[in-house]
């Protein structure tokens, strides 16, 4: 017996606060025009529960419900006999007589004695399985429902019958698929939050926002299944699933025209995209399919949408149950005669893909030709469309080496749509094959990628580095594309030495008589297996001797190869080359040609895809313009990439964009949001080995904690980061991390921490790859600096910092500097710098800064702008209302002292004073009094 998760009852409708905000509307009505909706939808899109849960909220009097009833024979009227039964139950004691014929009039009479006065509701779910009489006398009911007194009415009608002509005139409120965002929140419900990121992935594509489908697929997996530990079945939608959610019945949406709404899904079966099919071969394939004398089509059946030229379910559930629900021979045959017309109108890839779903048996020649058409770069069709090709076209296949290929090719194709787990499943049938080392290379080279983008990259770095061996000899191009890919997973793991192993050159291999000279084997069905490595040989070299180069600490011999791949990059629309052009930018320094690159692959990846790319674009499009100080920005693009790597099931993306966010929600003044987010990155970043992603949320809680004004924490929590070595933060991040950390260090009392860390950062800041390493460097020294020192480099700083701009980092600067002149009571020179800070700080949402410079704007006897002295500086000095805040937040003396940068011993002396002047005696007392002094609208 399969051991299966539990899957709880949802306590609410996930997506439709708009359709509940509809129905709410029409029952707090009764008795008026608006009391009236009709809500449509496909099957499984949640009719009834919407019904139901409109029943539910319903507390101002009785409710009525009534259902259509299927199959049977339906007598006139049976409709309304079903009200008066309902009537009969609400009301057992008083029951009303109905004519043998009513009308509307009788309906009307009927709903307003049950009413007697008191608001009614009356739900009728799937009114498309009365009766015409009955459905006529609803229509005219509804119409003039006012007449029956305090009366709502709630029906529901199947989507294919919304043209109801007895309904015509009603508002209606059509039931659309749930978007991605609210279908994962209904499947984490379903599955308690426990479904792997892959497995959650394809289960959102299957069920394409029906959430009844939601349901029987979660019903159908075991645990083991949903947390990724088994493979999903395939298929993972199947005949059983579906026939319980759509009605095969004589009412129900396929009844009519079953072989027309056949060739229309299979159509489909041969391009999955979804946006439908051509209605002329349709029609004319529909010709060879349906039995002679049959008469021809003349209306389309409810269940099609026409769109200009083309034909689509109205949900991808009818499609499915139609061509699962069909027998073999039928589906076979529809296949058949879709390929006959494909070829009339010259389209190759879909007649030899219709005609491989024709066949039951192996067919090599067939598969052959499927294969090198759905291979062929000059045949205009999608990733998933060529996925699904190689797939069949692999099944056909007797040849164990020629099947292994397709399966491969199919599986990169997949990859590249967005479908890892069905990437997955493929790439497992093409190793149960046995295969020569080139073969074997491509497929652990698609594992290794699969890995790269969800699961551990030092599992994925081992797999490249085999695959690139594999690859060497005879599939050059590909083998360089893994040494690239290695080295991708050898960084965001932080491990500097795999890092350079991968990218220093092997001995070149001996020739193969049989290779073609700088490609790959001629002939092959090689997969598309692309990670940001276009623009060709040179392109790529270029990249891993500049890399090789930075790592090795060989600065200027990095810089020439690095230029050469921005340049090579500036007029192509290729979104692999942009992407390397972006990170060859940031790796320069060059932030703003960073951000250009990233927006244009961005762009380019949405454009022409493939879709994976979308979120690695984000990636760098938000990490560019953290870097360039524009944290709303990396916020937006950061929230955009979460979504694009969920869609994609590209959990070590997901973590990256998780870690930026907390970043940027570092700088704000949102605690919980950093914390949240830092959790959510370092959840996968610990799992998956992600040492760049979790040094970036790491380096965000510090700086929160910096923000805040708790320096011991900040530096304890960034001191492991800038310590060298593979066990502490990633090799690059920490560079950017060492400023808050001596900073930090200095404020918390333990200068002795951060002077080698200004020493290293040195020489990252004449390396010139960060735009403000050099004023950093100079608020450092600063910091660290004797009186007689310390005023000059503070200014060369702020004269550095407006070379290249950057409203936060400078603040910073002007509030260290601000500090460290209002303790020499230069108090007119310390407020100025504040006044600037505080702006800066404000205008690029830094909360937790602007904070920081309103207090200390205060200590040196000044409010600031706006802002009214309160009680406490009425009767506290600067200095004193410092302690006081800092002693109400849960500080100790040690940590105020170390905050405000003066002895223990002063600290004591100021609460002492504070205790005296307020009348308090206890910390409680005093953070109860400082807590209602600053509350809005306290008395001033």
């Amino acid at each position: 017996m399969t051991s299966h998760a539990r899957m709880s009852d949802p306590v609410r409708l996930h997506g439709r606060d708009a359709e509940l905000r509809a129905t709410a509307a029409v029952t707090a009505a009764p008795g008026t025009e608006d009391a009236v909706l009709v809500v449509t939808g496909g099957p499984g899109a949640g009719r009834t529960a919407l019904l139901a849960h409109a029943a539910r909220a319903f507390r101002a009097g009785p409710v009525l419900r009534v259902r259509g009833v299927r199959g049977g024979t339906r007598l006139p009227y049976d409709g309304v006999r079903a009200v008066r039964s309902a009537v009969d139950a609400l009301r057992p004691g008083a029951p009303v007589d109905v004519p043998a014929e009513p009308d509307a009039g009788v309906l009307l009479d009927l709903l307003r004695e049950t009413a007697a006065g008191a608001p009614l509701l009356l739900c009728v779910d799937d009114v498309h399985l009365w009766d015409d009489a009955s459905r006529a006398a609803l229509g005219l009911a509804a119409r003039r429902l006012r007449a029956a007194g305090p009366v709502c009415l709630l029906v529901t009608v199947a989507e294919h019958r919304a043209a109801d002509p007895h309904l015509a005139g009603l508002p209606v409120l059509p039931l659309r698929p749930l978007p991605d965002a609210e279908a994962g929140a209904l499947l984490d419900e379903l599955t308690g939050g426990r479904t792997a990121a892959p497995v959650r992935a394809e289960l959102l594509h299957a069920a394409e926002g029906n959430p009844a489908l939601l349901h029987a697929l979660v019903r159908r997996l075991s645990a083991a299944e949903l947390s990724g530990q088994r493979a999903l079945p395939w298929p993972l939608v199947d005949a059983e699933t579906v026939r319980g959610l759509v009605d095969g019945g004589p009412d129900g949406p396929t009844a009519a025209h079953p072989d027309l709404l056949l060739v229309v899904a299979a159509a489909q079966q041969a391009d999955p995209d979804g946006d439908g099919v051509r209605a002329d071969p349709v029609l004319d394939a529909l010709t060879r399919v349906a039995p002679p004398g049959e008469p021809a089509v003349r209306q389309v059946p409810g269940v099609l949408v026409p769109a200009g030229d083309r034909l689509r379910f109205t949900g991808t559930l009818l499609r499915r149950a139609v061509y699962l629900g069909a027998r073999p021979d039928r589906r076979r045959a529809a296949h058949d005669a879709l390929a006959r017309t494909a070829e009339q109108y010259g389209d190759r890839l879909a007649e030899l893909t219709h005609r491989a779903l024709s066949v039951a048996g192996p067919s090599p020649l067939l598969a052959d030709g499927l294969a090198a058409a759905a291979d062929d770069p000059r045949v205009t069709a999608s990733h998933r469309r060529r996925a699904a090709a190689l797939a069949r076209a692999a099944e056909l296949t007797t040849d164990a080496a020629a099947r292994a290929e397709r399966w491969i090719a199919a599986a990169g194709h997949a990859l590249l749509a967005g479908r890892p787990v069905t990437a997955r499943r493929l790439l497992a049938e093409a190793c149960a094959d046995a295969a020569p080392d080139e073969v074997r290379g491509r497929a652990t080279l698609l594992h290794g990628l699969l890995e790269l983008s969800d699961g551990h990259v030092l599992d994925a770095h081992e797999s490249l580095l085999w695959a690139r061996s594999l690859l060497s000899a005879r599939c050059p191009a590909q083998a360089r594309e893994a040494r690239i890919a290695a080295a991708t997973a050898a960084w965001a793991a932080g491990d500097m030495t795999a890092c350079r192993t991968a990218l220093t050159p092997e001995p070149e291999p001996a020739a193969d008589p049989d290779s073609t000279p700088g490609g790959d084997a001629e002939g092959a069905t090689v997969a598309p297996l692309t990670v940001v490595s276009g623009g060709g040989e040179h392109l790529t070299e270029d990249y891993r001797l500049g890399m090789l180069a930075l790592l090795e600490q060989r600065y200027e011999q990095a810089v020439p190869p690095l230029r050469r791949v921005v340049e090579r990059a500036a007029g192509t629309g290729e979104p692999e080359t942009l992407l390397r052009s972006a990170s060859a930018a940031l790796l320069l320094g060059d932030v703003s040609t960073g951000c250009r690159a990233g927006a244009r692959a961005l762009a380019a990846a949405r454009a022409r895809g493939p879709v994976t790319l979308v979120s690695r674009a984000l990636e760098y499009l938000a990490y560019a313009e953290l870097r360039a100080g524009r944290h709303a920005r990396a916020r937006a693009h950061a929230e955009e990439g979460l979504r694009a790597a969920h869609h994609c099931g590209q959990r070590n993306s997901a973590a990256h964009h998780h870690a930026v966010l907390a970043l940027a929600a570092s700088i704000e003044d949102e605690a919980a949001l950093v914390a949240e987010q830092a959790e959510a990155a370092l959840d996968t970043a610990r799992r998956h080995g992600l040492t760049q992603a979790a040094t970036l949320a790491e380096w965000a809680l510090g700086r929160a904690d910096l923000g805040r004004g708790r320096p011991a924490e900040a530096a304890a929590r960034l001191g492991p980061l800038v310590r060298a070595g593979t066990r502490h933060g990633h090799f690059a991040v920490r560079m950017l991390a060492m400023p808050c950390h001596v900073e930090a260090a200095v404020l918390a009392g333990r200068p002795d921490e951060a002077g080698p860390v200004v020493e290293e950062f040195a020489l990252w800041a004449r390396f010139g790859a960060d735009p403000q390493a050099p004023a950093q460097l100079a608020r450092c020294r600063a910091l660290l600096a004797p009186q007689d020192r310390a005023d000059a480099l503070y200014l060369r700083a702020l004269t550095l910092h407006r070379a290249v701009g950057g409203d936060f980092e400078e603040a910073r600067t002007q509030l260290l500097y601000a500090k460290w002149l209002r303790r020499r009571r230069r108090l007119r020179e310390a407020r100025d710098q504040l006044t600037e800070a505080l702006v800066a700080f404000e205008r690029c949402g830094a909360g937790a800064w602007a904070a920081q410079a309103r207090g200390e704007l205060r200590a040196t006897g000044a409010a600031p702008a706006g802002e009214s002295p309160g009680a406490l500086s009425t009767r506290l000095t600067p200095q004193q209302q410092r302690v006081a805040r800092h002693v109400a937040e849960g500080a100790t003396n040690r940590e105020v002292a170390r905050i405000l940068s003066v002895s223990t011993r002063t600290v004591d002396h100021h609460l002492r004073n504070v205790f005296a002047a307020l009348g308090v005696r206890s910390r409680v007392e005093l953070a109860r009094m400082v807590e209602q002094s600053e509350r809005p609208g306290a008395p001033r």
